[in-house]
């Protein structure tokens, strides 16, 4: 499994837009193959950072979502409405216990 992680911080001015744009794009992002979960969340020590956990099944269901037309449009439309440049990050993951 792969876990991505990313955030942005909006611009004040443009935080409600980023929060829409946000939600419209975790909740298509569902419904592709491979996603086990893909979620937003709001920092509570900075109210204009936007935080995004994703689940994928695997490589090829992660690139396939960062190909669809949709989830490009979303990041280039988010990264103009962001303070600093957005973040993104992702780990290869296995379960485990301790």
């Amino acid at each position: 499994m792969l876990i991505v992680t990313g955030s942005i911080r909006a611009q004040p001015e443009h935080l409600p837009r980023v929060l829409e744009l946000s939600l419209e794009h975790v909740h298509r992002s569902r419904q592709e193959p491979g996603c086990i979960l893909h979620s937003v969340h709001r920092d509570v020590e900075d109210e204009r950072r936007v935080l995004f956990l994703e689940h994928w099944s695997d490589a090829d269901a992660l690139r396939a979502h960062f190909a669809v037309p949709a989830s490009i449009a979303f990041v280039r439309e988010a990264a103009t409405l962001a303070e600093e440049a957005p973040t993104l990050e992702i780990y290869e993951a296995q379960p485990t216990s301790v």
